[in-house]
C-alpha cells in the first residue's frame, strides 16, 4: 500500500495531477501541449524503452574474453590530487574487462590533463600486466578525438569505455575517424530501467527527466560540433 499511495504525494506528481486539473477544468491548448510534454517525459515506461534503445544500439554491456585490441578511456575532468566519480566509475569497469581478457599485456590509453591521479585509481586494480598510455588529448571530446586520430593505428581493434550518458558521442566520433571500436558504458542511475508497473503509467519520474536533459545536451553538441567542423577548425 505505502509503495501505491507514496508516489502520489512526491511534488512532480502533485504538479501532474493538478496540470491534469487544470487542462481539463479549461480546456486551453497550451495546457494540453504542457501536460502532454511533462507526462511523455517523465512516463517511466516511454523512458525504459529510451533506456533499451540506448542500451543496445549505442552502448554496450556485453564483453568478450577473447577480445585482442586496445581499450581507450576519455577523461572525465579531475585536478592534480582529486579524481572524479564519473572518472572512477569508468577505470573500475575499464579493470573490469582488462581483468577477463585473454589477450597478453593489453594497451590502454587514457586522455586527461591530470594522468597521475588516474593511473594511481586504476593500477591496484588491474590483475595483469598491461601496457599504459596516459596523454592529454584535449579540452573537450572532440579534441581528444582529433589527437587520436593521427595517434592511433585505426586497424587495431578499440574499446571505449565511457560514462553510459556520454556514450553517444563516443560512439558517433568513433564511427566518425573509421576506428574500429565499440562502446562500453560505465552505469549510471539515470540510465538505470526505473520499476515501472501500474502507478508508473500515473506518474512521473524526475529520473526521466535527468536521462532525457543528458541525452539532449548529448545530441545537441554532438550536432553543433558536426555544423560548425564545416566551417571552423576549433575541435584541432
Amino acid at each position: 500500500m505505502k509503495d501505491l499511495i507514496e508516489p502520489f504525494l512526491y511534488p512532480h506528481n502533485l504538479f501532474f495531477w493538478g496540470l491534469v486539473f487544470a487542462a481539463v477544468r479549461y480546456r486551453k491548448p497550451g495546457l494540453w501541449f504542457l501536460l502532454l510534454w511533462f507526462y511523455a517525459f517523465g512516463n517511466g515506461w516511454v523512458a525504459n524503452q529510451v533506456r533499451h534503445w540506448y542500451n543496445s544500439n549505442i552502448a554496450s554491456t556485453q564483453f568478450q574474453a577473447d577480445f585482442a585490441g586496445n581499450f581507450m578511456v576519455p577523461g572525465c575532468g579531475g585536478t592534480q590530487s582529486t579524481l572524479p566519480d564519473c572518472a572512477k566509475a569508468r577505470l573500475t569497469e575499464l579493470a573490469d574487462l582488462v581483468n577477463q581478457t585473454s589477450h597478453q599485456a593489453p594497451l590502454i590509453h587514457i586522455t586527461t590533463l591530470f594522468c597521475q591521479p588516474y593511473l594511481d585509481y586504476l593500477q591496484p586494480l588491474l590483475k595483469r600486466e598491461v601496457r599504459l598510455d596516459c596523454f592529454h588529448g584535449g579540452a573537450t571530446t572532440y579534441h581528444e578525438f582529433y589527437t587520436l586520430n593521427s595517434r592511433l593505428d585505426h586497424q587495431i581493434p578499440l574499446w571505449f569505455v565511457t560514462s553510459d550518458y556520454h556514450a553517444y558521442r563516443v560512439h558517433q566520433l568513433a564511427l566518425q575517424y573509421g576506428f574500429s571500436a565499440r562502446v562500453y558504458a560505465a552505469a549510471s542511475s539515470t540510465f538505470r530501467p526505473v520499476n515501472c508497473g501500474t502507478v508508473c503509467f500515473l506518474t512521473v519520474n524526475l529520473s526521466n527527466f535527468d536521462l532525457f536533459a543528458k541525452l539532449s545536451g548529448e545530441i545537441a553538441s554532438f550536432y553543433v560540433y558536426k555544423v560548425t567542423r564545416q566551417f571552423s577548425d576549433w575541435y584541432k
